[in-house]
């Protein structure tokens, strides 16, 4: 084409845009067809493809799309984080208000409902989320805040879980001299760890929070990322696996042992008065460890593979099965704030009365609304009746008067 006498052609630039330089006179106009449309087509397909990229750090061309799971991981987190702040509520309630014996596990339990509740508020945030489609719109200081928040209340439940179980199985194999003054000093012990760990995760948190692993989308939120240059952070995230291995071994040598040796003495002396309290109790112990590994120990095992591919260089489809597989796998880490309350209601005989308490009070109230509404409907749909000693008038002149019938 011409303009002002003089033959031009466009020329794409790297992000598509055009401009419009002098050709040669001799060039054939063809050629000049040619040129023009390829350039067009080149710069549509650019524009496409730059537009429908997420791009990851470390990564400029891997697309991450984890949009099949929003709608789900939307809907799971919404119900764990009902059924664990109704749930943790009531545990604190009862721990703080109603609990009076005052011992180590008291102590550590209240430490586990704060975590939980802690962890339950930071689920709102990911199910919007999610529910956007894993579109972020906070900004990025909220973001780390409830990422760390999350993973922190996260390590600190697991670590006071293991230190339950080791109490449980001192106290197991205590003498039972001194009962009181030993669950007093047990119990000021328990308190100072209880500190020192809620102290040392607020420590390691904000580091962590502060420092950035480089350039990252503003829109995107809890995704899989590269650390390149932040690769301390991937050996800390180690370290936390090393500690939940650690907590686990505890947890499975001291509930093993203590649901053994109460399942050996109840079948050793069936007609014992504690035999069938032995049994249950050795049966809630195995269920503690049922519940601590369905909800930990898929999330652990996947987590080294998980590290070892954020500090090497892997394949954009291996990143994208990274990055699915640990969004399945946390949801089942989360769901242990729910079952954290099932833990308390096992372990603590307050917890169980107040429970049995308020579902009993509220079955109550329920059954008494029920009754006065069918019985209200009942009385509007029932015929009037004549009231006693009055004479329906039509059948007046049948009635004889009482004294001419004693006559």
């Amino acid at each position: 084409m011409e303009i002002l006498g003089e033959e031009l052609v466009m020329e794409n630039t790297q992000m598509g845009s055009v401009k419009y330089l002098p050709s040669d006179e001799g060039t054939p106009p063809e050629q000049n067809f040619t040129h023009i449309m390829t350039s067009l087509l080149s710069t549509s397909l650019l524009n496409s493809s730059y537009t429908s990229v997420h791009h990851t750090p470390g990564d400029s061309t891997c697309k991450m799309d984890d949009t099949a799971l929003s709608i789900t991981l939307a809907f799971c987190y919404s119900l764990i984080f009902v059924f664990g702040l109704g749930g943790n509520l009531l545990a604190l309630w009862v721990f703080l208000f109603i609990h009076s014996k005052k011992n180590s596990v008291r102590v550590y339990l209240v430490n586990i409902a704060i975590a939980d509740l802690l962890l339950v508020i930071c689920l709102p945030f990911r199910v919007m989320y999610h529910s956007y489609y894993n579109t972020w719109t906070l900004g990025r200081i909220l973001c780390k805040v409830v990422g760390n928040v999350f993973y922190m209340n996260m390590y600190i439940s697991i670590t006071l879980l293991g230190l339950i179980s080791v109490d449980r199985y001192i106290n197991f194999h205590r003498a039972a001299g001194s009962c009181i003054q030993q669950s007093s000093k047990s119990s000021t012990r328990s308190k100072v760890i209880c500190g020192i760990i809620w102290a040392l995760s607020i420590a390691a948190t904000v580091p962590i929070a502060a420092i950035s692993e480089g350039s990252q989308d503003p829109e995107r939120c809890f995704q899989y990322k590269k650390m390149q240059g932040v690769e301390w952070k991937a050996y800390f995230n180690c370290f936390l696996v090393a500690l939940f291995w650690l907590v686990f071994l505890s947890l499975v040598i001291s509930y093993g042992k203590i649901a053994f040796k109460l399942l050996g003495n109840s079948r050793k002396n069936p007609d014992f008065p504690n035999a069938l309290q032995y049994n249950r109790t050795a049966k809630k112990s195995f269920f503690i460890l049922f519940l601590f590994t369905v909800c930990f120990v898929p999330y652990h095992v996947f987590r080294t593979i998980y590290i070892h591919s954020q500090i090497h260089k892997t394949s954009c489809s291996w990143n994208r099965l990274m990055d699915r597989t640990n969004e399945i796998v946390l949801l089942f880490s989360a769901f242990n704030s729910c079952l954290d309350p099932v833990m308390y209601f096992l372990l603590s005989r307050s917890v169980r009365r107040a429970t049995q308490q308020i579902f009993g009070n509220f079955l109550h109230l329920l059954a008494n609304m029920t009754s006065v509404k069918f019985s209200s409907s009942t009385q509007s749909h029932t015929p009037s009746r004549p009231r006693a000693g009055l004479i329906v008038p039509m059948q007046a002149s049948n009635v004889m008067p009482v004294s001419n019938q004693a006559t």
